[in-house]
């Protein structure tokens, strides 16, 4: 077991892939958010680095306005993306998040793309800084924007206050 993350709501015990598959396609609010998290962090404890930052990115497609009473406790997981690849032990896998997100940013679709977009490349940004040996993918294409650009469109596409969090959650990820 890998030790908890601060930033995310504690597991139940028997987690697994159900929790997730329990939702339909039109029922990606709330509670599909609050599955994601605590399913995250189960897959985290159980060295499932990899699968639990793919379980984030989920949680940052729900379907969510910003008034939520969950994101008062859990803002979107910012935070706890960058502290899975500041903590992932040695011998775990992780991938490389910083491809991973380049090509998940820049393949979209929809439902919410433009607002899902940017998270992705608000987390390339945090796997850039994190991680900072990890190198981009050379044989992918595509322009890669610039942290102006990606707050600019966080401003525009996230939520309120969404854009301060991850400044936020990228100026002190490296301590």
């Amino acid at each position: 077991m890998l030790a908890p993350c601060p930033h995310l709501p504690p597991p139940r015990p028997g987690l697994d892939w159900r929790t997730l598959n329990a939702f339909g396609p039109d029922d990606r609010g709330e509670r599909f958010y609050d599955a994601c998290l605590e399913y995250a962090h189960s897959l985290w404890q159980r060295k499932y680095a990899a699968r639990s930052i793919l379980c984030l990115d989920r949680a940052m497609g729900a379907d969510l306005g910003g008034d939520e009473s969950i994101l008062k406790e859990w803002p979107m997981p910012y935070a706890a993306m960058a502290w899975f690849m500041r903590h992932t032990p040695h011998g775990v896998f992780i991938g490389n998040p910083r491809v991973h997100f380049q090509h998940y940013a820049d393949r979209m679709n929809e439902p919410r793309r433009d607002q899902r977009r940017w998270r992705a490349w608000a987390c390339w940004a945090l796997a850039r800084r994190v991680m900072h040996g990890m190198p981009g993918d050379p044989r992918h294409r595509v322009d890669e924007p610039t942290l102006a650009e990606i707050d600019a469109r966080l401003r525009r596409h996230g939520m309120p206050g969404e854009a301060e969090l991850w400044h936020h959650v990228l100026t002190h990820s490296d301590k």
